[in-house]
């Protein structure tokens, strides 16, 4: 508790990883009804209108690199909103997390520069091991590739989400990317079950779970802490999706997938973390007010002494 007061990004980051979780959760309960393209369109057309009409972000005075940077978020963000739920409509939303937290480890690998970050990428490549091994077997194939290619747009993510956040004021880069993303998903997705009230009502709740609050939060947290530090605490969503599919979906994971995804976040938070790092937890110590003094001459000195007001001798009366 106190490392998250005196860190505030960390605690944006943990509200928005239980954000989107249940918000996937509640997602998949829509599947049936509208489908994953339908419910994906959905998500991100509602989160669209109201970036926009919230942060009513201005179009002109931005270079056209700050432009192809909204497409590449945007594009980012249609990938890997499409592809996660396509793979949850496959396999189990814990085990999907798994798979898809790879990305941001893969990144902190590759942007690391610690030899040990090689001996954590190899204990995640043990828990999807182990996965294979017993758990593979009972998962869809197309579900697992899914996965891994929203793995893969996650890091994208990550990466220009940063940058977005340092180039546009407040939200306004995120209003624009998320318009780009519906726009791309809005062939794939329009249809007559959008029309329906519970299908709305329950696309207003996942939108806003799933891609108002946790990008908010996410990109509030991008601007206050390092890019490595977010991606270790957004390993920690495959344990945040496992609770969220046991108390939304009833789904349960073997002890084998538990092991698995246990070892994959350990390599995720411990390819971050840095040599004999331990969190300071003494209050900041105070520096003493020290008058600052100026060197003068002697003479100088002597005449602001004796000037009116100032010296505390009695000055001899006349």
């Amino acid at each position: 508790m106190t490392h998250i007061r005196r860190h505030p990004g960390v605690g944006l980051v943990l509200g928005g990883a239980l954000s989107v979780q249940f918000g996937s959760a509640v997602a998949a309960l829509l599947f049936p009804r509208a489908g994953v393209s339908a419910v994906v369109t959905l998500r991100l057309a509602i989160a669209a209108i109201v970036l926009l009409a919230v942060c009513r972000p201005r179009v002109r005075g931005y270079a056209r690199a700050d432009w192809a940077l909204i497409a590449g978020f945007g594009v980012a963000l249609a990938g890997m909103n499409t592809l996660f739920y396509h793979a949850i409509d496959r396999i189990p939303l814990g085990l999907a997390v798994t798979l898809e937290v790879l990305g941001p480890l893969a990144l902190s690998v590759l942007t690391g520069r610690r030899a040990a970050n090689w001996l954590w990428a190899g204990l995640a490549l043990v828990g999807v091991a182990l996965l294979g091994r017993t758990g593979f077997d009972r998962l869809d194939p197309a579900g697992i590739a899914f996965a891994l290619g929203a793995a893969a747009m996650w890091a994208a993510y990550i990466v220009l989400s940063a940058r977005v956040g340092s180039r546009f004021p407040k939200l306004d880069g995120l209003a624009l990317a998320m318009t780009v993303a519906a726009a791309l998903t809005l062939p794939l997705g329009i249809g007559p079950a959008l029309l329906h009230p519970p299908v709305l009502a329950l696309g207003a709740a996942v939108a806003v779970l799933s891609s108002l609050l946790p990008y908010t939060l996410e990109l509030t947290a991008l601007r206050r802490m390092p890019t490595a530090t977010f991606a270790v605490l957004m390993s920690l969503g495959p344990a945040i999706a496992t609770l969220a599919g046991f108390l939304v979906l009833s789904q349960h994971l073997t002890v084998t997938e538990g092991l698995a995804t246990v070892l994959i976040i350990s390599a995720s938070i411990g390819a971050v973390r840095k040599p004999g790092e331990r969190p300071d937890t003494r209050p900041p110590a105070r520096r003493p007010h020290v008058r600052a003094r100026t060197h003068m001459p002697r003479h100088v000195r002597a005449r602001e002494h004796t000037a009116p007001g100032r010296s505390r001798a009695r000055q001899p009366i006349a």
